[in-house]
C-alpha cells in the first residue's frame, strides 16, 4: 500500500485552532447567558463567535493558515 497521496491539511494551523477557541468560548459563554436569562450576553457572545472568525480569517492571510509561510509542515507516518 502505497502513501503517495497529499494530505489536504485539515485546518491544523494556528489560525484554525486560535479561531476555534474563540468561537468555543462564544458558544459556552452564550450557551450559560441563555440558560440564566441574560440574553443582551447571548448577543455578546455571538459576537464573540463572529470575532473569533474574523480572527481566523485575519491569520491564515498573515500567513499561520495551513500551509502558510509563518507555518512549518509536520511529516506524516
Amino acid at each position: 500500500m502505497s502513501n503517495d497521496y497529499s494530505e489536504p491539511g485539515h485546518g491544523d494551523s494556528p489560525a484554525a485552532w486560535t479561531a476555534v477557541v474563540v468561537m468555543l468560548l462564544g458558544f459556552a459563554l452564550g450557551t450559560l447567558a441563555l440558560f440564566l436569562d441574560w440574553y443582551p450576553v447571548v448577543w455578546i457572545a455571538a459576537g464573540v463567535v463572529l470575532v473569533g472568525l474574523l480572527i481566523g480569517w485575519i491569520l491564515k492571510k498573515a500567513g499561520y493558515g495551513v500551509n502558510g509561510s509563518k507555518t512549518f509542515s509536520k511529516a506524516h507516518d
